[in-house]
């Protein structure tokens, strides 16, 4: 347990750094440009790179030992925010304010990239889990992962708004390279034991899409489940596009960071509870009852312009996200042989995040030129504005409300489909052994 813990801890820094640079380049771009296009063209790039890299990074955490694996995605993220703080020191800051500058969108998909290497780190530790953890307690391990992801977000989510109000974009890049050379220096006192690596066959040491496919399809209900969970994430696209400009037509840029800071909270309660409780006899209903939820909690926090509404709508919403990504990692645990499982988390990274760019593409121009209007001097503003309100955030409002609506009616759907009864059926949650290693909250 002590090496999964200095690995969870190591990870924990890796991510809260990884959050703090893509929050406050998000923050930052739309402060300067003031253009919603540009944060949904940054979500979109964003969620496109790391839809598309999956399937290669997963690649690259079974081709070498976990802990190297790690250590390559430390040192390209310190690369790639070195040439991110160049690329800054050398432009004026005049041209920042453009949303067409070469420079900007050159030092936004730097910051971008070295945020994506982070994504090998997050693979790999969901190897880690199966090598250190035995099965009965892999679901309370990871649990405690999404908690570490919980304390990042919570951290970076804070430090990210403060550090962009009160000290600027070349601060937060200083400390972000130096907050990554120490994970790298921590790393170095790590010993993962891992006897070596497991090749099941000629292919295993490459990308190898088409076994992966075959492995996945062998498991009954997977390629449902892996399918729901993509399209979930057709619609999270409208939050990460555009949740930011959301909350910042209603608070300023730090109280909105701080304010995500609190909200980052719901990541560690929910984590905690998974790590203490478990997922329960039935994961996968646990999973549909808290989709259900997730979409209701989005129908009514945009009902009014309130940021009360919000922040008590967006606890509830994040506290539920451990869940549902627990259910997933603890199922592949479960039913993937170990020398797959790094392409099989990166293939489901990939096909889950795949819908999610094209989203963030069109949400941007959907809510400026279709539903701001609507709201503001459209037909929509005297339908319902007297008592849902008009202006700009209410058509983001009204946005939201629209995307619950499609997000519940497909999630009581997919609760009465074949696949959803044969996982079901595929997954059943083993005893507890008294004789096996515990793990952290059992």
């Amino acid at each position: 347990m002590k090496t999964f813990y200095a690995v969870l801890v190591n990870s924990l820094a890796a991510s809260l750094t990884n959050n703090f640079v893509w929050f406050a380049v998000t923050f930052w771009v739309y402060l300067e440009t003031k253009s919603v296009i540009a944060t949904s063209v940054m979500a979109g790039v964003y969620l496109a790179t790391v839809a598309f890299s999956g399937f290669f990074l997963g690649s690259l955490v079974d081709r070498y030992k976990k802990k190297t694996s790690m250590m390559l995605s430390g040192v390209l993220t310190l690369i790639l925010y070195v040439l991110a703080m160049i690329i800054y020191a050398s432009t004026p800051d005049e041209v920042f304010k453009s949303d067409t500058s070469v420079n900007l969108w050159a030092f936004i998909i730097l910051t971008l990239f070295g945020a994506i290497t982070g994504n090998i780190r997050s693979i790999a530790l969901s190897t880690v889990v199966t090598i250190l953890i035995p099965e009965d307690g892999r679901d309370k391990a990871n649990g405690m992962v999404g908690t570490a992801n919980g304390v990042s977000f919570l951290v970076a989510s804070i430090f990210s708004g403060l550090v962009i109000g009160f000290l600027g974009i070349f601060w937060m890049l200083a400390i972000a390279i130096g907050l990554t050379i120490l994970v790298i220096l921590h790393l170095l006192t790590i010993h993962i034991h891992e006897p070596g690596i497991v090749h099941a066959g000629p292919h295993t040491q490459s990308v190898d899409i088409k076994g992966t496919i075959r492995v996945v399809g062998l498991v009954p209900g997977l390629f449902g489940l892996i399918f729901f969970n993509t399209f979930n994430n057709f619609l999270g696209g409208v939050f990460m596009s555009l949740m930011d400009a959301y909350g910042l037509a209603l608070v300023s840029v730090q109280t909105w960071g701080i304010l995500w800071g609190v909200l980052s909270l719901g990541f560690i309660v929910g984590g905690l509870v998974v790590a203490k409780k478990g997922l329960g006899k039935k994961p996968l209903k646990t999973l549909f009852l808290a989709n259900i939820v997730m979409w209701v909690v989005t129908i009514l926090f945009p009902i009014q312009a309130s940021i009360e509404l919000l922040t008590v709508g967006m606890f509830v919403y994040l506290c539920l996200i451990p869940v549902v990504e627990a259910t997933e990692q603890t199922i592949l645990q479960k039913v993937i042989p170990p020398e797959r499982q790094g392409r099989v988390f990166g293939f489901a990274q990939s096909i889950e995040q795949a819908a999610s760019p094209v989203t963030a593409f069109m949400i941007g121009p959907i809510a400026k030129f279709v539903f701001n209007p609507f709201m503001t001097t459209g037909a929509g503003a005297n339908l319902i504005g007297p008592w849902f309100g008009t202006g700009q955030d209410r058509g983001l409002g009204l946005l939201f409300i629209v995307t619950g609506v499609i997000g519940l009616f497909v999630t009581l759907f997919a609760m009465r489909s074949a696949a959803y009864h044969e996982l079901s059926k595929v997954y059943v949650k083993p005893e507890p052994d008294a004789e096996k290693v515990t793990v952290p909250g059992s």
